[in-house]
């Protein structure tokens, strides 16, 4: 039915002044409506037990949504006026029955845990009970080392709590995971409702991460952040090292995959944050067709889709700070090219094994160097050529006075995709 939609949005010709925004906003459609929508209501009602050979993982929950009127739904797309807190223990098929990097929805409820993605437990609880049951888990695991993960645009809760259960399984890597999901409608027309969302929770993330800070048993805290959550996590953190001087000294990563959010308002925010400030790394490409979108969108060139490797950038990221590591080419089932970090079973690899060892992704351990950094043989092969090149980058990335250079791939790209059109 969705499909059938997006196919008769595509023979609609605008003729006023707004078609680009309208062909933008048509575009994004039919390519959310490409994917297709995976989700089946209640299937985050826990099953009785798993099977023999799956793996589980135990998630932590942080909201700004709204309980759900139908409690098969646990929180929905509406905005909340304090924080809610949950925690979901989810059932991992067998490796024998797992496609990497891919969420296995089920196809009715109850789910089969031997090819689908289940949850053994679903309990809302109150912020003493959360932090209680966090510093339990924390002092249980190993390293003491926590990943907070904040997803992007268009995700309904379940979307966030399996995508997060998948790249935790699959990094392998033993931290204590915390989703930090903000209220997204999960509907591609309600882009704007997600954007203001964001600015919506930023006083949540950033009482969330500084009480995390706060346990004594925490080591280290990593972020990770998706397309439009990264807006909410500059906005934290920058609203953390205003208030407090600094950013809490335990957050030590923060990974910045796929970003929607303007380029001068992150180099804007990082410079706010002073320093010292936590280790950045960018995952970025140039063949992203959401950022593209969001580019026409908005008019401005989206941080997720520069271009590390092209001059003056070059030059100028031959320096220290900030990480980029540029995923131009390399090919997973994201016909949008927008998931690469979670769906690269490589990728998810690569940043479970450096918060394994508790080191950024520029640590010249892992085969790395320590200016214009050149991923390893293997390491290139896996992700393919284009994808081969890590380099270390300054502020200076979003340099005004380079900024059209930036937005010229986008404005081509769009222009392409939006001739597909064309009457």
């Amino acid at each position: 039915m969705w499909l059938s939609r997006c196919e008769g949005a595509s023979r609609v010709v605008s003729p006023n002044p707004f078609s680009n925004l309208l062909r933008a906003m048509i575009l994004l459609i039919i390519s959310f409506c490409i994917l297709g929508c995976a989700t089946v209501e209640g299937a985050l009602i826990p099953v009785e037990a798993t099977v023999p050979g799956a793996s589980k993982v135990d998630i932590l929950v942080a909201t700004t949504r709204m309980r759900a009127t139908d409690p098969k739904q646990f929180f929905s797309g509406n905005r909340s006026p304090e924080p809610s807190f949950a925690e979901f223990l989810v059932s991992i098929p067998p490796e024998a029955n797992r496609r990497q990097g891919e969420v296995q929805w089920p196809r009715r409820v109850p789910g089969n845990p031997a090819t689908d993605f289940v949850t053994l437990k679903a309990e809302i609880m109150s912020r003493a009970q959360a932090m209680g049951r966090f510093h339990q888990l924390v002092r249980q695991g190993p390293q003491r080392r926590v990943l907070v993960f904040i997803h992007g645009f268009n995700n309904r809760f379940d979307d966030a709590v399996f995508r997060f259960a998948q790249i935790i399984h699959d990094a392998g890597a033993p931290v204590v995971p915390v989703l930090f999901t903000w209220p997204s409608r999960g509907r591609v027309l309600a882009y704007g409702y997600d954007q203001e969302s964001n600015t919506y929770s930023r006083n949540a993330l950033e009482s969330t991460l500084g009480t995390l800070a706060a346990d004594p048993a925490v080591g280290e805290i990593s972020i990770l952040a998706h397309s439009m959550g990264n807006l909410v996590a500059l906005e934290a953190l920058r609203q953390m090292a205003i208030r407090d001087g600094h950013i809490a000294h335990k957050i030590r990563n923060v990974l910045l995959a796929a970003p929607d959010v303007d380029v001068d308002l992150f180099r804007k925010a990082v410079l706010d944050m002073g320093k010292p400030r936590p280790a950045f790394t960018l995952f970025v490409s140039q063949d992203d067709r959401a950022l593209a979108i969001s580019r026409r969108v908005w008019g401005t060139v989206r941080l997720g889709a520069v271009n590390p490797e092209e001059e003056p950038y070059r030059s100028e990221l031959e320096g220290t700070g900030i990480t980029v590591l540029n995923l131009s080419g390399l090919r997973t089932g994201d016909s949008l090219n927008h998931s690469k970090f979670a769906r690269s079973p490589e990728v998810v690899r690569m940043i479970g094994q450096e918060l394994i060892k508790g080191q950024t992704l520029t640590d010249s351990r892992i085969g790395l160097g320590d200016r214009i950094i050149q991923v390893t043989t293997g390491a290139a092969a896996a992700v393919g050529t284009a994808a081969g090149l890590a380099v270390s980058a300054p502020v200076a990335i979003i340099d005004p006075q380079t900024r059209d250079t930036f937005g010229s791939y986008a404005d081509d790209l769009g222009r392409n995709l939006s001739g597909t059109l064309a009457p």
